[in-house]
């Protein structure tokens, strides 16, 4: 884990050896099995999580009670509830194990506390989060502009294991379409 670390960090900033050693020691493995879940709706969430291995989605009921799935996240890539998260308020989505996985925590006091220790780290945490917002705005756009076929193919081909590893009702949901639909287009 410590070396997965390691190369994902030093990807976006060069951090030394005893820098990564101090941000590891604040980092707490955990394993979710499938279906677990990581956030609850109603929760305040204190931390971001580190996919080491796994998938998860955040998602949300919406007032029809139906699931609205907002956002799926695997390995080497941050999930956290950043509403929750910055205003320190209850979160409006939930965040489940698809499948079983292991994150490393690293709770907003400690991660505060890492920012002052070593500076640069807060420089990495602001490229995630630039990176994260552009996804998020990406999605949005190309999305309004596309139809519900084309939002399959955008996602069978930028994301192809999710095909593989997601339940199509998954991303029924997230695409905005029917699980019958789907099945058509996936026959197609």
């Amino acid at each position: 884990m410590k070396e997965q670390i390691k190369t994902y960090f030093n990807r976006y900033v060069e951090f030394s050896d005893t820098e990564i050693d101090k941000i590891y020691s604040k980092l707490i493995p955990k394993t979710f099995q499938k279906k677990d879940y990581i956030l609850c709706e109603g929760q305040i969430c204190k931390s971001n999580y580190f996919i080491i291995n796994g998938l998860v989605r955040s998602f949300y009921i919406d007032d029809k009670g139906n699931e609205k799935i907002t956002q799926f996240a695997l390995e080497n890539w941050w999930v956290t509830n950043m509403e929750s998260y910055i205003k320190n308020i209850p979160s409006y989505l939930s965040i489940q194990a698809i499948e079983k996985t292991t994150v490393l925590i690293v709770d907003k006091v400690e991660l505060e506390r890492l920012f002052k220790s070593i500076p640069k780290l807060e420089r990495f945490f602001r490229m995630i989060t630039e990176n994260m917002l552009i996804a998020i705005q990406r999605r949005s756009d190309i999305y309004l502009q596309m139809n519900s076929k084309d939002r399959y193919t955008h996602l069978i081909r930028h994301f192809p294991s999710f095909s593989q590893r997601v339940p199509q009702y998954m991303i029924a949901s997230y695409l905005e379409i029917t699980p019958e639909y789907l099945s058509e287009l996936r026959k197609k």
